[in-house]
C-alpha cells in the first residue's frame, strides 16, 4: 500500500477530531517572567510592568527629567540610577508616600543635615537614587494590590504579623526588605495571608 504525504495528514486529522475531542489540538506554551520578584504569565507581565514603570516614574516627579523621560522598562532604570535623580524628585516622593525626613535619612544612609544642604537640583548618588526606584516601585505595586494609595500607606505604618509584628515601613533601608514586602504583596494579591 503506497501512502502520500498529505493522506497521512488527513488520516492525522480524522483521528485526532474522533479519539481525542477534549484534547487541545496545538501545543501551548506558557511563557513565565520575573516581574517583581514573582512569576507571572508574559503577556500580563509586560502590560503589568509598563504601567508600574510609568506610575514610578510619576511618583518620583520625573516625567519630564532626562533620563527619566524615556523609560519604558526596568532596564532603562540603570541609566537612570548612573544618572541620579535630583533632590526634588526626593521631595516628590515623601510628599506621596508620607515618609517624613527623618526615615528617608534613614533609608537612604544619610545624615538629615547633609540631606538639608542638598539644593533642589542637586543629584543624590547612585545607591540613593536605586533606593528611590526601589521605594517609587513599590508603593506603585501596592497601590494596584491595596486598591488605593491610601490603603498602602495604611499597610505600611500598621504592624504585620508576616514581619514579626513589624511596620512594613520599617525594611524600607534595604534592597533585601523591599523584596520582601514585593513578595508579600504578592501573596496578598493571590490571597496567601501569612
Amino acid at each position: 500500500m503506497t501512502v502520500i504525504s498529505g493522506q497521512i495528514t488527513e488520516m492525522a486529522k480524522k483521528k485526532e477530531t474522533t479519539d481525542l475531542p477534549n484534547i487541545v489540538k496545538e501545543p501551548v506554551v506558557k511563557y513565565l517572567t520575573r516581574k517583581n520578584h514573582m512569576y507571572v504569565e508574559k503577556s500580563d507581565s509586560s502590560r503589568l510592568n509598563n504601567n508600574h514603570i510609568k506610575h514610578s516614574v510619576h511618583l518620583l516627579g520625573a516625567t519630564a527629567l532626562k533620563p527619566f523621560s524615556s523609560v519604558q522598562n526596568n532596564a532603562d532604570f540603570i541609566n537612570c540610577i548612573r544618572e541620579g535623580v535630583p533632590r526634588k524628585a526626593l521631595d516628590e516622593l515623601m510628599n506621596y508616600t508620607g515618609i517624613t525626613i527623618d526615615e528617608i535619612t534613614s533609608i537612604l544612609h544619610i545624615s538629615d543635615r547633609t540631606l538639608r544642604r542638598y539644593s533642589p537640583q542637586q543629584k543624590l548618588n547612585e545607591s540613593q537614587t536605586e533606593r528611590l526606584i526601589e521605594i517609587a516601585k513599590l508603593y506603585s505595586r501596592g497601590e494596584e494590590v491595596l486598591g488605593s494609595a491610601d490603603a498602602f500607606k495604611e499597610w505600611m505604618n500598621s504592624t504585620v504579623m508576616a514581619f514579626g509584628n513589624k511596620k512594613p515601613k520599617t525594611f524600607l533601608d534595604t534592597s533585601l526588605g523591599i523584596d520582601m514586602l514585593m513578595n508579600e504583596l504578592g501573596r496578598i494579591e493571590h490571597g496567601i495571608f501569612a
